[in-house]
């Protein structure tokens, strides 16, 4: 009985490094628009945080220091 001819290796590797190709290019599509929603994300928090100091007449500068303060006054108590 007579089998169906089989597919030459060159064909199989060259199978292969296309479906390779295919799959990085969606990769990088993927980064792409996974960095595109991280940029989203950053942006709506700065856009609350903006608010925020707005609603509370206060300006980045002071919000900052505040926040230091806070922070280096923790960092005193844990010691």
């Amino acid at each position: 009985m007579a089998r169906g001819q089989r597919r030459p290796i060159e064909e199989k590797i060259r199978e292969k490094e296309e479906q390779i190709a295919a799959l990085k290019a969606r990769i990088q599509a993927e980064e792409k628009e996974l960095s595109e929603l991280r940029k989203e994300k950053q942006n709506k928090e700065l856009e609350a945080l903006s608010e925020l100091l707005e609603e509370a007449n206060m300006t980045v500068t002071e919000a900052r220091e505040i926040l230091e303060q806070h922070i280096y006054e923790d960092e005193d108590e844990s010691d």
